[in-house]
C-alpha cells in the first residue's frame, strides 16, 4: 500500500498493526464464540501476543536497515490523513472495547482493546514522523517513528503474553 510506495516504514509498520487488528478481531469473535474456558482464552490472548511480536521484529529489523543505508522515505499525503483520520477515530473505539471487555469480563476483549489503544498511538507517532520528513525533511524521523511502535508492539505483545494489561 501507501507505505511501500512512500518507502516509508512507519507507514508500513501502521499498514501491519491495521491487518493485526483486524486479526485480534476475529481472535475475539473466536474466543466469545466458543467455550469461555480458561485454556481458550490463553490461546486467543498468545495469539494476538503473536502479531505483536512479529510487527516489533520486522520494524524493528527495516528501521535499522533503512537508518544505516540512509534509505530516504517519500512524502505521503495519505499517510498523513490516515494517521489523523486514526487519532481521531481510534481512541473512542478502544474505550468502548474495554468497557464491553470489563463487562462481560473478557481478558481476550481487553487485549483487543489495548491493541486499538496502541493504534492512537502508532497514529500519532506515524503523523510525528511523516510531518517532520515532510515539512522539514528529516529522512530519518521516519525509521525512529517505526521503533517507537515496534516498542509500542513490543510492550503489547508482552502484556498480551501474559494475559495483563494496564489502564489506558
Amino acid at each position: 500500500g501507501a507505505g511501500f510506495l512512500a518507502g516509508s516504514i512507519a507507514l508500513v509498520g501502521f499498514g501491519f498493526d491495521s491487518m493485526i487488528e483486524a486479526f485480534a478481531a476475529s481472535v475475539v469473535v473466536w474466543q466469545l464464540k466458543g467455550s469461555s474456558s480458561e485454556e481458550r482464552e490463553h490461546r486467543a490472548l498468545r495469539m494476538i501476543a503473536v502479531t505483536f511480536f512479529v510487527l516489533a521484529a520486522y520494524v524493528t529489523l527495516e528501521s535499522v536497515r533503512d537508518l544505516l543505508s540512509h534509505e530516504e522515505p517519500s512524502q505521503s499525503t495519505v499517510g498523513i490523513v490516515l494517521a489523523i483520520v486514526s487519532l481521531i477515530v481510534m481512541p473512542t473505539l478502544g474505550w468502548l472495547k474495554r468497557k464491553t471487555g470489563e463487562a462481560m469480563n473478557s481478558r481476550v476483549l481487553i487485549a483487543d482493546s489495548a491493541e486499538t489503544f496502541l493504534c492512537s498511538w502508532l497514529s500519532g507517532i506515524l503523523l510525528l514522523g511523516l510531518v517532520l520528513n515532510a515539512t522539514v525533511g528529516w529522512w530519518w524521523a521516519d525509521p525512529v517513528a517505526a521503533l517507537g511502535i515496534a516498542w509500542l508492539a513490543l510492550r503489547e505483545g508482552r502484556e498480551a503474553w501474559s494475559g495483563e494489561h494496564d489502564d489506558e
